[in-house]
Order: C-alpha cells, then structure tokens, then sequence
C-alpha cells in the first residue's frame, strides 16, 4: 500500500520548529525561575545570618554595658574610699599636730606666767595671759620663737593690772604657725 503525504513538509518542519521553541522557551523560563530561587534563597541566607550577627552583637553590648556600669560604680566607690582615706590621713596629721604643738607650748611657758587664752585661725596665733613682769614675758617670747612650731612672736599688748592684790602684766602675743 502506498501511502500519498499529503501535508507538506515545510508545514510540518515549522511545527516541529515551533513546538522546539516552545520547549527551550520553557526551560528558559523555567532556568531563569529556579536561578532567581536560588539568588533569592542565598539572599535569604544571608540576611538571616546578618540579622543573627546584630542580635549577638546586641546582646554583647548590653553585657557591655552592664560591665562599664559595674567598672563605673566601682571607680565611683574607690574614689569615696580614697576621699575617706585622705580624710582619715588628714585627722591623723592633726591629731598629732596640735597636741604635739599644745605641749611645746606647755614648755616654753615659764614660771610665774600664765595663758588665758589661746586662738588658731589658718596659721594666725594669738595668746593672751598673765605674768608677773615684762622679762617673763619676753622669756616666752624668746622660747616661742626657739620652738619649730611658732615664727614671726609680736607682742601686742601689754598693760600692768592688779590680780588679788599683787601688780601683774597682761599682755597678748600675736604669731605665725610653721607649716612643716
């Protein structure tokens, strides 16, 4: 038997050509999707593992924080201790300053002469008392000024008064103490 075409080739080359076209067209199209899947999957990848890396970083910080907060408060407590020491330090240098100074005091003064008052202010001085003459007084002024305690002894005042009876001196001094 014999079989006649009767439809032409060139009609059945295009639809062959036609129908490939449609496939790579497919597989083009179907390339490109899973390509941008895979772009879009990668982006995905990446912006989780940088959003992880922010919430570490900001974690770390806030510990950060809360360590320059513990490292701060403890600056501000070592800065009271060292206030107090310097305040424990200063009142041990005046304990023993103006005792040591009251005693040496004690020992320049001379028989027969006797202190009423005695007032510090900063480094100014000032004594006032009794004695029996003026060599009394210029004693005391003498063994003032030999002290290391005492500098620049001006006698101010000295006027005769009567005490139970018996003529006396009063007088009041005015010096500088040395600062060591």
């Amino acid at each position: 038997m014999v079989r006649i075409n009767l439809l032409p080739v060139r009609a059945l080359k295009k639809k062959e050509t036609a129908q490939q076209q449609i496939t790579i067209f497919f597989l083009s199209l179907v390339g490109v999707i899973v390509c941008c899947g895979a772009v879009y999957s990668v982006t995905l990848a990446k912006l989780s593992t940088t959003k992880e890396e922010i919430r570490k970083s900001e974690i770390e910080m806030k510990t950060l924080k809360a360590k320059i907060g513990e490292i701060n408060n403890i600056k501000k407590l070592q800065a009271e201790v060292k206030k107090k020491l310097d305040v424990l330090n200063q009142l041990r240098k005046e304990k023993t300053g103006p005792a040591s100074r009251l005693a040496r005091l004690s020992d320049a003064v001379p028989e027969k002469l006797w202190l009423t008052k005695y007032s510090e202010k900063d480094v100014s001085v000032s004594l006032s008392g009794i004695a029996y003459n003026e060599e009394l007084i210029a004693e005391f002024m003498r063994n003032l000024m030999a002290t290391n305690d005492f500098s620049n002894v001006e006698l101010q005042v000295s006027e005769q008064i009567e005490v139970a009876g018996v003529k006396a001196k009063k007088f009041d001094l005015v010096c500088m103490l040395k600062i060591n």
